[in-house]
């Protein structure tokens, strides 16, 4: 049997919108029982301990995560292991948050009695509010949908996406009664691009010390090309007597220089250098280093305090440490 373009089409067109009715389907069930899952969860002093089987259990991994992410402490707990020593990752502190879409799993239910023995909340996720486990929850959510995609009504497809887009909902009104941050997020994801952006300081990637190239106003430009050469980041900063910035030399001040047939022996930095030039603060975020950098063309920032020179950096910076 072979299906034809069409037919493959109509066949992801009805079941996005399978799955998109028993989504709509959820809106009129976020109720009390919805508000008091949340509050069960904020309220908790330990982890949302999640757990359930088969695709169950994937979706449930998949909510811990966005909960743990998010700010709301959690971990995963296989029901099947639980019964053979993992309960001992359940505390008296925790919330359970349980998910089985017939509300049946024996897996599942076999630890139930142990949770309501130790006084643990228990929240469910379930396909059917009147099964087992949704009745024996202090705050079940009904996650039920009239049809799986899959046109034999065997492949979770519609349950499993009902479940996640539920879990989804607690994760995110948990976050916002939180006034969970972008900063809080950086915080949980500090390899991730956002943690970068979030994080990283210009302090944290500058060149410092003696690896600032640095030339005196009455040098000149000929010992201004050695030392360029020397640290590799493609200008100079230029000082006075007191150490106060005055101005940069770049590669760009040198092609124009040789323009105008300027010798560079006898040159001093001073008559050729761009004065001022563009400055941070090391106490910056670098993501506003690179922000500067692309608003001005320019590839080179010194970071100065006080108009004191501390530290250099260029484009090259900026690549290493992920936020081009």
């Amino acid at each position: 049997m072979s299906f034809n373009d069409q037919e493959l089409i109509n066949s992801a067109r009805r079941t996005i919108q399978t799955e998109t009715d028993a989504l709509a389907a959820l809106q009129p069930r976020i109720d009390q029982s919805f508000v008091e899952a949340c509050r069960l969860m904020l309220s908790c002093e330990g982890h949302v301990v999640v757990t359930g089987m088969g695709k169950s259990g994937h979706i449930g991994k998949k909510i811990a995560a966005t909960l743990a992410s998010t700010g709301t402490p959690s971990h995963f707990v296989h029901p099947g292991e639980a019964s053979h020593g993992d309960l001992g990752m359940i505390t008296k502190d925790d919330v359970a948050l349980a998910l089985s879409n017939s509300g049946e799993t024996g897996e599942v239910l076999t630890i139930l009695p142990i949770l309501k023995r130790l006084g643990i909340p228990l929240i469910s996720i379930t396909g059917n509010p009147n099964s087992t486990l949704a009745t024996m929850s202090d705050a079940p959510l009904d996650a039920s949908t009239d049809k799986e995609a899959c046109p034999l009504g065997l492949a979770p497809t519609s349950s499993t996406t009902a479940a996640l887009v539920m879990g989804d909902a607690v994760a995110i009104a948990l976050l916002e009664a939180r006034g969970f941050t972008e900063e809080d997020f950086a915080l949980s994801h500090p390899g991730g691009s956002l943690g970068r952006r979030l994080l990283l300081h210009v302090n944290d990637i500058m060149h410092k010390g003696d690896a600032i190239p640095v030339v005196e106003e009455t040098d000149f430009v000929s010992t201004a090309l050695l030392e360029m050469t020397d640290k590799k980041l493609g200008m100079t900063a230029v000082i006075n007597q007191q150490s106060h910035l005055i101005g940069i030399f770049t590669d760009g001040d040198l092609r124009r220089m040789l323009e105008n047939n300027t010798d560079i022996h006898t040159a001093t930095i001073q008559s050729v250098m761009t004065k001022g030039g563009s400055t941070i603060s090391p106490n910056k975020l670098a993501v506003e280093a690179l922000q500067i950098m692309q608003e001005k063309k320019i590839n080179a920032l010194l970071v100065t305090d006080n108009n004191k020179l501390v530290g250099a950096l260029n484009m090259h910076d900026m690549l290493k440490a992920g936020l081009s």
